[in-house]
């Protein structure tokens, strides 16, 4: 039996519209480019609030109440040419790694505790509703009491302000995790750690990040707060200690060049440090815009 060849298909020619040339985008304007930079807003954020200083201590004409932005910097640059602010600082952030790395460090403990097992989570919410609302400066004569004047005291306040609000917002963020991922880990046969940093971390790490923000901001001004206390009672510290003694002293512009230098140090870690973080990761990932 001879079998029926294929249909063929006729042939035909389809016409092709018009060609038309596509205008070629221009390039913005160089003041739209500008706007459109992040730090270059933020930086007229800062001279804008830098003259509005200025004007005010002028108007005030008092430099003992309030120095004028420029005599402010000036003791600034004076205090870190002659190596004394880079001192102080120095000695206010090795103590204050110690005490954001330890509470970090407790705080994850405590998280993985509490996606882990029912008694875990009760030890959690119960720490946390005891001693979050406990100020951590609070704390500082318990801690001169059993640590004595040094450093240990200081760490212990600042693993105490750490500890609580990054322990909720990493436990937050874990159980924000949708029940996919957490099946997807179950069935790859993750558990205990492997699970809790192979699941839970990436996929909460917006919240985590979060939480090691508002822990640096409680640590540094919990540490600023309690060398002005150990300054007075040991003569000894960093920024704290250097703002205490030249209050004292009336060195107001002193007093103001290490509120400076505390500020930029918070600038500097939030803007750079963090945002770089942010930068490699959750934005990258498309976990935030």
């Amino acid at each position: 039996m001879k079998l029926a060849a294929p249909p063929i298909r006729p042939e035909f020619d389809r016409p092709l519209p018009p060609f038309v040339a596509i205008a070629v985008e221009r390039p913005r304007p160089l003041l739209e480019r500008l706007v459109r930079q992040g730090w270059l807003r933020k930086l007229l954020i800062l001279l804008v609030l830098a003259g509005l200083w200025e004007a005010a201590a002028r108007w005030q004409d008092n430099d003992l109440l309030l120095p004028s932005f420029t005599a402010t910097l000036r003791a600034l640059l004076e205090g870190l040419a002659s190596g004394e602010l880079v001192e102080r600082a120095r000695l206010s952030l090795i103590v204050l790694a110690q005490g954001y790395a330890a509470g970090v460090v407790l705080a994850f403990v405590l998280t993985t505790l509490a996606v882990s097992t029912q008694l875990g989570r009760d030890l959690l919410s119960t720490l946390t509703a005891m001693f979050n609302p406990l100020p951590a400066i609070a704390l500082l004569p318990l801690a001169l009491l059993w640590f004595g004047l040094g450093a240990g005291s200081l760490v212990f306040v600042l693993i105490h302000s750490v500890l609580w609000p990054l322990a909720l917002n990493t436990f937050a963020g874990f159980q924000g995790v949708s029940e996919a991922l957490r099946m997807a880990g179950r069935n790859y046969g993750l558990t205990g750690l492997r699970y809790v940093f192979g699941i839970l971390v990436p996929a909460a790490l917006p919240a985590i990040l979060s939480g090691l923000k508002i822990g640096w901001a409680f640590a540094w001004r919990t540490l600023i707060a309690a060398e002005l206390v150990f300054g007075a009672s040991s003569g000894r510290g960093g920024l704290g200690w250097y703002i205490f003694q030249n209050r004292n002293e009336l060195y107001t512009d002193k007093v103001f060049a290490g509120l400076l230098l505390v500020i930029l140090i918070g600038l500097v870690v939030e803007n750079l440090i963090f945002a770089a973080i942010e930068r490699v990761t959750i934005r990258r990932w498309g976990m935030a815009r």
